[in-house]
């Protein structure tokens, strides 16, 4: 496996632990559709959460949220509503981002309704 792909796997088992710890409950985890993947859908009370998760070794060339492209976010909400559709939810639901850099200190940052694309 390649290293940036053991990385992404640590990090959301270390973001699925956070959420649980928050009492979120985990719904399902790399939940697929077309050529497009959730990450984590989470329940919150009432709330689906649906959460991106980027994780970076160290912040030399960036935070991981900025990862998270205006394209990205696109195809998330498409995700988000096939997902829904395939469920026959008709309740609140939110998109959020869980940051994660590994070092020098393990560094986790939630960014809750982190963005609503309004195409």
């Amino acid at each position: 496996m390649a290293k940036h792909n053991e990385i992404g796997e640590l990090g959301e088992q270390i973001a699925q632990k956070y959420l649980q710890a928050q009492e979120y409950r985990i719904l399902t985890t790399n939940w697929r559709w077309g050529k497009g993947e959730v990450d984590i859908i989470a329940q919150k009370g009432e709330v689906l959460v649906f959460v991106e998760v980027k994780t970076r070794t160290n912040n030399n060339f960036g935070q991981p949220e900025e990862a998270v492209t205006t394209k990205k976010q696109q195809l998330f909400y498409e995700l988000a509503v096939e997902y829904m559709y395939q469920i026959n939810y008709e309740q609140e639901f939110r998109f959020d981002i869980i940051a994660i850099v590994l070092e020098p200190k393990q560094d986790i940052q939630h960014y809750q309704d982190a963005f609503f694309p309004t195409w």
